[in-house]
Order: C-alpha cells, then sequence, then structure tokens
C-alpha cells in the first residue's frame, strides 16, 4: 500500500520493533496525528481466546471516563411510560412498534445504538437479519435491553462503549479523539482494558491479552506493553 508524506513522516516517530507503555504510546499518537481533522484513536486488543466457542466469548460494555467526542444518537424501542422516560432522559427517537417498521419499510438507520425494553424483543427479534451484520442488536450484556431506559440513555450519551471479539479473536474500539490528548486517552484506555480483563472467560488458557496496538484514523499504529494491564 502507498503512503502518503505525512503518514511516512508520523512512522519516523515510532519503534515498530518496540513495546510502549499506555502513557508514553499516547503522546506519540497526539504527535503523530497529521490530518487535519480530529481524528478519532483506536484500541486494537487480541486475546488469546478461540470466540467459535460459546464460552470463549468476550464482550460487555464500559463507560469511558472522558466520553468517546462523538455525538451518539439513541433510539429506544419501548411501550406505555417507557417511552416518555426515553423522552425525558435525551433519547434521539422513541417509540414503539411503529419505529421497528420504520426500519424494515424505510431502510432507516440514522441512530448509532438501539436501547429495547425486555417486552419489545420479540418485535425487535424481526429486524434481526438488518441490525446484527451492523452491531445495531440490542443485547442485555452490553446493557441495552433494560427496563431502566434513563440510566441507559445517560450512560451510552456520557461515553458508555460496547466490546465484543470478531471473528479473529481481536476487539476494536473507539477509546476518544486525538484532541484528548495522552491524559484523558490514557484514563478511557485503562478503563476499556480493566474491563476486558475482568470479563476474561474462565475457560481461556494461556496469555489472555495477546497484543494492544493504539492508532489515529490516519496514523501509523504503536504498540503497547501488555505486561502492566492487570492480567
Amino acid at each position: 500500500m502507498k503512503r502518503g508524506k505525512n503518514y511516512i513522516e508520523s512512522a519516523k516517530l515510532i519503534d515498530r520493533t518496540k513495546f510502549y507503555d499506555a502513557t508514553e504510546g499516547f503522546n506519540l499518537v497526539c504527535k503523530a496525528s497529521k490530518a487535519k481533522f480530529d481524528e478519532t484513536v483506536e484500541c486494537h486488543v487480541r486475546l488469546g481466546v478461540d470466540s467459535r466457542h460459546a464460552d470463549q466469548q468476550v464482550r460487555g460494555a464500559v463507560v469511558l471516563p472522558n466520553g468517546t467526542g462523538k455525538t451518539v444518537r439513541v433510539l429506544v424501542l419501548a411501550k406505555g411510560e417507557k417511552v416518555n422516560e426515553a423522552e425525558a432522559a435525551g433519547a434521539d427517537f422513541f417509540g414503539s412498534e411503529e419505529m421497528v417498521t420504520k426500519i424494515q419499510s424505510e431502510n432507516w438507520f440514522d441512530f448509532d445504538v438501539i436501547v429495547a425494553t425486555p417486552d419489545m424483543m420479540g418485535v425487535v427479534g424481526r429486524l434481526g437479519k438488518v441490525l446484527g451484520p451492523k452491531g445495531l442488536m440490542p443485547s442485555p450484556k452490553a446493557g441495552t435491553v433494560t427496563m431502566d431506559i434513563a440510566k441507559a440513555v445517560a450512560d451510552i450519551k456520557s461515553g458508555k462503549i460496547e466490546y465484543k471479539l470478531d471473528k479473529t479473536n481481536i476487539i476494536h474500539c473507539p477509546i476518544g479523539k486525538v484532541s484528548f490528548g495522552t491524559e484523558k486517552l490514557s484514563e478511557n484506555f485503562n478503563a476499556l482494558m480493566s474491563a476486558i480483563v475482568k470479563a476474561k472467560p474462565a475457560a481461556a488458557k494461556g496469555q489472555y491479552l495477546k497484543s494492544v496496538t493504539v492508532v489515529s484514523t490516519m496514523g501509523p499504529a504503536v504498540k503497547i506493553a501488555t505486561a502492566k494491564l492487570g492480567e
């Protein structure tokens, strides 16, 4: 792949053979960011588990202390008073079966997260084929299937993110923007890593944290040492 001049210059700041501690790593990520927009910073965590086995799945949610820097649009699917609760909590869209129909008939996806009450999941299940591939299906593990609508919306708006394994046993998560700076990015990173370590399946054997990499949208990757990440 041909790289641009900015990327090549940024890559010179980073020793690709070295593993950095989190503070040093994020310092480099911020220094290496040359784009004209506020780049998103992502964390990629390779785990020593096999996602093909149900007892080795790693999935959950964590509220990042400094948020993600992104405005998240929340759709709440609920009935009765819970719809009013969603509106009061600041949900962007809310409703019952009419919202499910809107998604089905209009291919409407002007939202980032769906929160649903348990009594709506029978209807929401009809959307599995369209929501699943987009990673939008509500889940009790992620806290997006709940009766406590107000808390769920507040958590998401304040920086709650989901993490889950992909087919290659890697978790990919946004943890902020370059403009956050080293300290806030490190705090968000530590919150995510603590949650992932706590979510270690009992069936996982051997080294759990195989590799951890952080990278900005247009920048080079920085490898983070796993030794101090609480395993």
